[in-house]
């Protein structure tokens, strides 16, 4: 099943270009080039998690397929998912790659298990500029109706294989850490 909900339209800037306009406690999470992943298990005590929306082939958003270099009508892996805290999502995620890059890669195998933990693991992983969007969208609706403050994405490249990972950044995640929402 499909989420459209991902959907952020055109408005990524490069990260400095939001500095500005973010706390310096959100930008310590948003602008981060480490693990995302290991962050949130760092930021809780509460178990970290994956839930696992939807994974399959499909067609790339126009912003993904111009951010990945990619013919709008290229066939792209997709994998969306929630990253819990205990029960609660802190980050919905999107992450696209396209099939002629994955050679090697065993990204439909994760199952519940991040993304990050396994890409961080690699040698020579490489992560492009990051790119950070405000309010990705009105209601980032996952089931859960859930607000994304902000959102960030960047290509996370490993050999042949292109990654464009899309990170949004959940309210509940504001409350928790006691983080100005804006």
């Amino acid at each position: 099943m499909a989420h459209d909900s991902f959907s952020a339209g055109p408005h990524w800037l490069p990260a400095a270009a939001q500095r500005p306009r973010m706390s310096p406690a959100w930008w310590r999470w948003v602008a981060s080039r480490d693990s995302l992943t290991a962050r949130l298990r760092a930021a809780s005590t509460r178990p970290f998690g994956v839930r696992l929306l939807a994974q399959g082939i499909s067609s790339p958003r126009h912003d993904e397929a111009q951010a990945l270099e990619l013919d709008p009508r290229a066939r792209i892996w997709r994998r969306e998912v929630m990253l819990m805290l205990g029960d609660t999502p802190w980050v919905a995620a999107r992450s696209v790659a396209p099939l002629t890059s994955l050679h090697g890669a065993r990204l439909q195998s994760l199952g519940t298990r991040s993304l990050g933990s396994w890409l961080f693991r690699q040698p020579g992983l490489e992560r492009g500029p990051i790119e950070i969007i405000r309010s990705p969208t009105p209601k980032l609706v996952t089931g859960h109706g859930r607000i994304a403050p902000w959102g960030r994405r960047s290509i996370l490249r490993l050999g042949r294989t292109s990654i464009l990972v899309q990170e949004f950044f959940l309210d509940a995640m504001t409350a928790d850490l006691a983080l100005p929402s804006r």
